[in-house]
């Protein structure tokens, strides 16, 4: 007679839960996966930019671990060595410089500052001695400089405003407002510009802004001023007409305001009158080409 031999139930019950536990896994690895995948294709990276930064992980682990490595054998210098050929190794070198924010000045000084460093492992770049190499440059106000993975150096430059024309005796030199020579700039290049001369007159730029701010309707019809002995004003209208100023900020303010009233009720400007002094206030001396004493406007107590 044949004999049946009956599976235990423990045994089918093993399996079924076995079965259960792969088919709660597997959807769990495709839930998963679906949300990365949503997350990923949220951010906005595209599939080649993941690679490279995926590829940049990797390397900046081995870049790390070579650095553990170097600083645990107790030489740091062979370390920093060490980090800097494997980034070479991997691509990780100045190749490329990109440069923005020139507008004025010539950006082959900033691309020869930046170009030094080139075929350098990124490691070893010195972003804060680059930037204070930038700084020297007479255009530059302020330079931000990045380096983006894996080859490229980005340097952002914010230029000077050219605010007047400096008169040397050998040659104009445009400024900014405190001052700073910028660069040698061609007589018919500046036609309109506020010129200013004297010894000392460049560091005196933001007095004579104040004192122009004064009297803003003469402003526009001044084409330069002349420091005089590291005191005073000599300011010249674009008639050619010449206005001596007394010494001190607030005397000069003063003495301009009120030419700027006289001028507005007399014309005085586009007259006959060649030289207006008004250093010893409130006398107000004007010279007529052709005569040979000055004329005085206002004496005492007018």
């Amino acid at each position: 007679m044949a004999k049946i031999k009956r599976s235990s139930g423990k045994g089918v019950r093993r399996v079924a839960k076995s079965q259960s536990r792969a088919a709660g896994a597997h959807r769990a690895k495709a839930k998963t996966t679906g949300i990365l995948d949503s997350a990923m294709g949220i951010l906005p990276f595209t599939e080649e930019q993941w690679s490279r930064i995926w590829l940049a992980i990797i390397i900046g682990g081995a870049v790390a671990l070579a650095w553990v490595i170097a600083n645990l054998a107790g030489v740091p210098a062979m370390a920093q060595a060490q980090v800097a050929q494997v980034a070479a190794n991997a691509g990780f070198e100045v190749k490329q410089v990109r440069v923005t924010g020139t507008d004025r000045m010539d950006e082959r000084e900033v691309y020869a500052r930046a170009l030094a460093r080139r075929d350098q492992p990124m490691p070893q770049v010195d972003i804060e001695q680059l930037r204070a190499d930038l700084l020297e440059l007479s255009w530059v106000a302020d330079a931000r400089v990045s380096v983006q993975l894996p080859d490229t150096l980005a340097i952002d430059i914010v230029e000077r405003e050219p605010h007047a024309v400096l008169e040397k005796p050998d040659r104009l030199v445009l400024i900014d407002a405190e001052g700073h020579e910028l660069a040698p700039v061609a007589a018919d290049k500046v036609e309109g510009q506020l010129r200013i001369s004297g010894p000392g007159s460049a560091k005196q730029v933001g007095n004579l802004d104040r004192l122009l701010a004064a009297a803003p309707a003469l402003q526009p019809q001044v084409a330069g001023a002349e420091w005089i002995g590291n005191r005073r004003w000599n300011v010249t209208f674009t008639t050619d007409q010449v206005l001596a100023l007394p010494e001190g900020e607030d005397e000069a303010a003063s003495a301009l305001v009120k030419f700027a009233r006289m001028d507005g009720q007399n014309r005085l400007l586009g007259g006959k009158v060649a030289n207006f002094d008004m250093r010893d206030p409130p006398r107000i001396y004007m010279r007529v080409p052709g005569r040979s004493e000055d004329v005085l406007l206002a004496g005492n107590g007018q």
